[in-house]
Formats: C-alpha cells, sequence, structure tokens
C-alpha cells in the first residue's frame, strides 16, 4: 500500500501541500539532498521513493544499522558509474544517525559532484547526530506524527485497493474499529496497516467482519511510542520538569504517566525528582526533599506497580508546592566568584590555630566567638576573603518557607552592614 503518487501520501501536509516548495520541486524532477526528520511510519521512505520517481532516477536504499564502509563505497562506486552514463541516483540511507562521523564523510564529494541525491532517514535530531559537513550540504525537512484521522483514510484505502491491499477479501469492519487501530497505531502508517492486517486476517475465519472481540485479540500490547535514549525521552522528561515547575500537577502527572507508559526506568524518575525537589522546590519547601527521599526508598522496597503510585503522588506535591530557585541562583554565583576570584587567602581571623607557631603567626587572632556575642551573632565580623568584601548570593523569594527566611536575612543583612560601618 505504498503511495505510488504524491497525492497517495496521507499526512505531511504542510510538507507536501500543493503549491510547497518540496512538492514543486518532486513533481518537477528538481529535487536536492536532505535529510528527513521524523518519526517512524510517518512516510520518509515513501518520499524518498516518490524523488526517485519523479526525478526518472534510480533508487538505492541502504541502512545504516545494516551497512558499513565497504559497501557504503560499493554503492558510491555504482552510483558514479550511472552519472557518467548520464543516469542519476537517489541514495536513500535509513537510521543516517547511526553512521559515524567517517562513514557520514564518505558521502560528501559524491553529493558535492552531484553524482547522488542524497536522502537520509532519522528519528534522531539531526543537529546532535549528523556532522555538520553533512548537514551543510543537505536541507533538513521535519515530518510529523500521522494523525488519527489520516491513518483511518490509509486503512480505507487498504480495505478498499483490490491491487495491493485487502479488496475482494470480503473485510468489513465499522468506523469506530477503525479508529480504534488508527489510535493504537499512535502516529505510524506502517503500524496501522499491519494491525489491520493481523485483524484481517483473524477476521476471515469468522465471517470477514473485524469485531471488538477480535481487536482484543489484535491490540493486546498497545505501547506508545518512546525512544528510551532518543529525541522523543528526553523530550517527555522536559516536559516533565517544566510542568512541575509551572506548578502544574495535571500536565507533570500526564508527562508521568506517559514515560512510564513508555518504559522508562522508574529510577530514573525518582532521580530526576530528586533533583527537582532540589532545584525547583528548594527552600520554599524543603519536605520535598524528603518526600523525594522517602519515595525514592519506597520504590526501592516495593517496585512496580506497587511503588509507582508512590511516585505519582511525589510528581503531584512537587508540581503543587511553593517553588524557589534561590538556592540553586545562589551557589551558581557562589561558582562564578570562585572562577573569577582564584584562591583567595582565608581571612586570618577566620584560621584554626592548632599550634603555638601558627597562634604566633596570627592565625585565629581577632575572631569573635558568635555565642558569646549579643543575640548570637558577631555583626561587625568578617566571612569573605578580604580582597572580594562582604558578598550577597542568597536571595529568598516570597514564597512558602522562604518568607521567613527573607524575614531573618533581611534584618541580619541590614543589621552587619549597619555594624560593620560603625567599625
Amino acid at each position: 500500500m505504498r503511495p505510488a503518487s504524491i497525492e497517495e501520501m496521507v499526512g505531511q501536509r504542510r510538507l507536501v501541500a500543493p503549491g510547497s516548495a518540496l512538492r514543486r520541486a518532486v513533481e518537477s524532477g528538481r529535487v536536492h539532498s536532505m535529510i528527513l526528520w521524523g518519526p517512524p511510519g510517518c512516510g520518509k521512505t515513501t518520499l524518498a521513493l516518490l524523488l526517485a520517481r519523479y526525478a526518472e532516477a534510480e533508487f538505492v536504499a541502504i541502512s545504516a544499522v545494516l551497512s558499513g564502509l565497504p559497501q557504503v563505497r560499493e554503492v558510491l562506486a555504482a552510483a558514479e558509474r550511472r552519472f557518467g552514463e548520464g543516469r542519476r541516483t537517489v541514495l536513500f540511507v535509513d537510521e543516517v544517525h547511526r553512521f559515524n562521523k567517517t562513514q557520514q564523510d564518505a558521502f560528501l564529494p559524491h553529493i558535492e559532484r552531484g553524482s547522488i541525491l542524497f536522502v537520509g532517514a532519522t528519528t534522531e535530531n539531526p543537529s546532535f547526530e549528523l556532522n555538520s559537513a553533512l548537514l551543510s550540504r543537505c536541507r533538513v525537512h521535519v515530518l510529523e506524527a500521522v494523525s488519527r484521522d489520516d491513518i483511518v483514510q490509509a486503512l480505507k484505502r487498504a480495505l478498499a485497493d483490490d491491487t495491493r491491499g485487502l479488496g475482494g477479501q470480503g473485510i468489513t469492519v465499522d468506523d469506530e474499529r477503525l479508529q480504534e487501530i488508527a489510535g493504537a497505531a499512535d502516529g505510524d502508517v506502517r503500524r496501522g496497516l499491519t494491525l489491520l492486517e493481523i485483524a484481517a486476517e483473524l477476521a476471515a475465519d469468522e465471517g470477514g467482519h473485524i469485531t471488538q472481540a477480535t481487536l482484543v485479540q489484535v491490540l493486546a500490547d498497545r505501547t506508545r511510542r518512546f525512544d528510551k535514549q532518543g529525541e522523543q525521552f528526553y523530550d517527555q522528561i522536559s516536559a516533565l520538569h517544566k510542568s512541575v515547575r509551572s506548578s502544574n500537577p495535571d500536565a507533570a502527572l500526564y508527562w508521568f504517566a506517559r514515560m512510564l507508559d513508555g518504559g522508562c526506568d522508574p529510577v530514573y524518575l525518582a532521580r530526576r525528582m530528586t533533583r527537582m525537589a532540589i532545584e525547583d522546590v528548594g527552600l520554599a519547601d524543603p519536605r520535598a526533599l524528603q518526600m523525594a527521599i522517602e519515595t525514592w526508598d519506597a520504590y526501592e522496597r516495593m517496585g512496580s506497580p506497587e511503588g509507582d503510585l508512590a511516585l505519582a503522588q511525589l510528581v503531584i506535591y512537587l508540581a503543587s508546592c511553593a517553588k524557589s530557585n534561590a538556592g540553586y541562583v545562589a551557589f551558581k554565583a557562589a561558582q562564578a566568584d570562585v572562577r573569577e576570584h582564584g584562591t583567595q587567602d582565608v581571612p586570618m581571623h577566620l584560621r584554626n590555630a592548632p599550634t603555638r607557631l601558627m597562634k604566633e603567626l596570627g592565625y585565629g587572632t581577632g575572631y569573635q566567638y558568635d555565642h558569646d556575642a549579643p543575640e548570637g551573632i558577631a555583626l561587625d565580623q568578617t566571612a569573605f576573603p578580604d580582597a572580594m568584601g562582604e558578598k550577597v548570593y542568597y536571595q529568598p523569594v516570597d514564597r512558602g518557607l522562604e518568607i521567613k527566611l527573607k524575614d531573618k536575612l533581611d534584618r541580619l543583612r541590614a543589621a552587619r552592614e549597619a555594624a560593620r560601618g560603625k567599625s
């Protein structure tokens, strides 16, 4: 059921709509080397085949998973021969991101000479996975997951097509069941067609009608698209973290459930949420860190699925409680000063003096023992290196527990400044 013309493609309306730049290039046969970036089953291979068909070029496909540099060189040599005979070659490289830099570099001179029209397909972000030399010679086109309605359209076409599809087999199915299959396909047309084919085989023994009972068997495993080390993984953990930071427990819970559903390691999620408790909740609610550690421990003891609920409750709490990144910002500011000012000497009054020689050298001289001072604080005593003067890194926010911390520190800092002014 692979589309034989660009009109038969489902989805990708933005990219191949009538009048679009790519569609005009394809239909005119004046195509360019490109990278097609998109999820599985969205039409990358189909688009490459159509490029070759409209350009009247030889289509050659290799997979970066299965091919090494010797195979690549053989394919490129054959393309050079065709080029010398006046024939063009569309070289389709599936999973191109799996090629290393040396393998990717092998294509560069052939792309420049025009002996191949290079089409690389990847499910990963090209800016991270492909070298800059290859990217500079190709245009990147972003393909999207195919919508449920578009997948239904492809399924109906398969049911009606006598030559390439299931037409003539007497298979019937209502629209509701087609929607269910399309939903299970999760944006992947190829997956949707596979599910339909399996359902048709099962229904053939039951009068040819695909029922709900048929789909129960076919759709037993309805895993969603998720790559534990790829672009989708980092997009989803970013969405979870930012939903927590935005105090949106409902959205945070959704992304948490998405990641669990996709097979993400719950211990990884526990670790990331502990980081959220430190970075985004901070001292506005110190209980968040305590809860994160206890939840992590509870999951380690119970495992899934019982421990999943503990993690879900942590997500809700982190997203619902007061937020402050004041501790995070203060730490970064202190690190920046360490880098800027280098190795400053510790002031003499703050140094320890365990030996007579050290005392004679002035170690500890002038130190005021805070517990002996009024209110337990020696206000005129400095604690920074002499060359730096006093600094203020930590600025509490007016939220949660930090409201009280801010009030105390504001009063204390004002009193220190006044005391140092008198001295």
